[in-house]
């Protein structure tokens, strides 16, 4: 079969280019997603994702050792299911510090990419249910709306920040990114809003819009420098050739991405020799500058039945079952990790540089054992890290699992803030407004208070926040991978859209940036005009 473009993943991005670049009922175009589909009840639920971080919809893979984190390995969930992480993720909607965008484009060679650039785009996607100003728009297809069900301690846990000089923020993706806040969610009618749903249905009617579940590429077919094609085997079957009359896209994650492109032979000579890979185009910067955030968590008894902890037991499970069903209400329409915020550990950094997630629950997605009491959990993580890591693949098999090392620590920086990130948090926890509902830290435990005390703890509890980002660098030099327009250097025809993209990680979840670059490189390949150029100055009127 000969289509015009062909897009290799089905996740966050490629969700967002199967419906953009079909608008067009000319352009014929194919989605090829290696996992099945978001049918089961527990996609749709905001609390559903607590049950899938591990199996369902997931790769099952993990780390290679951490040699900075005493050798431990991590497991590393990446979603194997139609809307890719955006329906496996906590939803939650946050797009990092405009200055991120802006050090793309003066300091990354990401020319056409700084804040003013990419904004028009974070609203194009946007069905924001709150606000309709110079940072939001209403009327795209991607449902962001507040929590339905906050509970008291998230009141208490604003009170505990601003005792601590940490101001309450109503808009992460506004003015200002400081302070501790409820976060939007992607989620719409007390239902998750995935690219899959709010992007791929309303398109699927298209005849010109071709899906195909179940399906693993292979590799990327090249004639010359040109890539013509897929090679695709759907459960298993053997692998057929589909052709690209013009482009190829690779929208696969970080992790599956420069993956894709390894067994294509496109990449680092040394490395593809090494597993028998033939080398077809030599890029050494492939599978290249991973970054991700590592997550630090302390975890407190309760005085009270004031988070989620109870509906763990099964009389209380149906309760909740039952109260969303009827009233899209409770545990179950929440995302459980739907409060946080962005603060300092390093006083001289030029934007907060610490996330926190306060997870309504003793140890949700850790798997600590319960209390006597329900817990409550505040994560930290470092938001900009030092550490580079590289994706390699294991042997030239393209169902094996690849070598992930995001080499955590790799930078003594990243740990020095990470530990002061998590003091925070503890201190946080400690606060006099959270008194009536913190009993006392559990974990890492009032017994820890040394660097290296808090060092050990990291070494054996640190968590990935599924951050991942950078394995397909998008600039100039040795080590770039993709240009501005996201086509790989060297080759026509050929191109990745997704966070692998990024030259740096942004200061937050990834999610909503990857959707952003999605938006955006649509209009790169039909040929559009930047949205940026009469939006922008819009924004800087607005903004000065």
């Amino acid at each position: 079969m000969t289509y015009d473009y062909i897009i290799v993943g089905g996740g966050s991005a490629g969700c967002v280019l199967a419906n953009r670049l079909s608008e067009n009922p000319s352009n014929k175009v194919l989605l090829l997603e290696a996992g099945g589909g978001d049918r089961h009840p527990l996609f749709s639920m905001p609390a559903g994702f607590a049950k899938m971080t591990k199996g369902r919809g997931s790769w099952g893979w993990s780390t290679v050792p951490q040699k900075h984190l005493k050798n431990r390995v991590l497991h590393f969930t990446q979603a194997k299911v139609i809307g890719g992480g955006s329906s496996l993720n906590a939803q939650i909607y946050t797009r990092g510090a405009a200055a991120d965008y802006d050090e793309w484009a003066s300091e990354c060679g990401a020319e056409g990419w700084a804040y003013e650039d990419v904004l028009p785009y974070f609203k194009r996607a946007e069905k924001n249910q709150r606000y309709a100003n110079q940072y939001h728009g209403y009327d795209g297809p991607l449902g962001v709306s507040n929590p339905i069900s906050p509970l008291p301690i998230c009141e208490a846990f604003f009170q505990a920040g601003q005792e601590l000089g940490i101001p309450f923020n109503p808009d992460f993706n506004g003015a200002e990114q400081d302070g501790l806040g409820y976060y939007q969610l992607t989620q719409l009618n007390a239902k998750r809003s995935s690219t899959s749903v709010a992007y791929l249905r309303p398109a699927m009617h298209r005849s010109n819009l071709t899906v195909v579940l179940n399906a693993l590429t292979h590799r990327v077919v090249l004639e010359g420098k040109r890539a013509v094609g897929v090679e695709v085997s759907v459960q298993g079957a053997t692998p057929v050739l589909h052709k690209a009359a013009r482009e190829v896209i690779i929208s696969s994650g970080a992790i599956g991405s420069p993956k894709l492109l390894l067994q294509s032979g496109i990449g680092p000579e040394d490395h593809l020799r090494e597993v028998g890979v033939k080398v077809e185009h030599a890029l050494p910067g492939v599978g290249s500058n991973l970054q991700d955030h590592l997550d630090l968590f302390a975890i407190a008894e309760c005085t009270g039945k004031h988070t989620y902890d109870p509906y763990g037991k099964p009389h209380m499970a149906a309760w909740a079952g039952l109260q969303y069903w009827l009233l899209k209400k409770g545990p179950v329409a929440s995302s459980l990790f739907e409060t946080g915020g962005f603060w300092y550990a390093d006083p001289a950094a030029r934007s907060p540089d610490i996330q926190f997630h306060l997870g309504l629950g003793s140890g949700i997605e850790a798997g600590v054992a319960q209390m006597s009491n329900p817990g409550v959990t505040l994560n930290s993580a470092f938001l900009r890290p030092r550490s580079r890591g590289t994706v390699r693949l294991a042997s030239a098999n393209p169902t094996d699992a690849p070598l992930i090392d995001p080499n955590y620590f790799a930078d003594p920086y990243d740990r020095d803030m990470s530990i002061k990130g998590l003091r925070l948090a503890r201190e946080i926890l400690a606060q006099p407004a959270l008194k009536r509902f913190v009993l006392a830290e559990r974990l890492p435990g009032l017994d820890r208070l040394s660097d290296e005390q808090l060092f050990e703890y990291a070494c054996a509890n640190a968590k990935t926040d599924h951050h991942p980002a950078g394995t397909c660098r998008m600039g100039h030099g040795d080590d770039a991978v993709v240009s501005t327009n996201l086509k790989v250097h060297g080759l026509t025809g050929l191109r990745v859209v997704d966070a692998s993209i990024m030259p740096r990680l942004n200061s937050s979840n990834t999610n909503a940036p990857t959707i952003m670059i999605a938006e955006k490189a649509a209009d790169l390949i039909l040929g559009k005009a930047p949205q940026s150029e009469e939006k922008s100055r819009e924004y800087s009127v607005a903004h000065a």
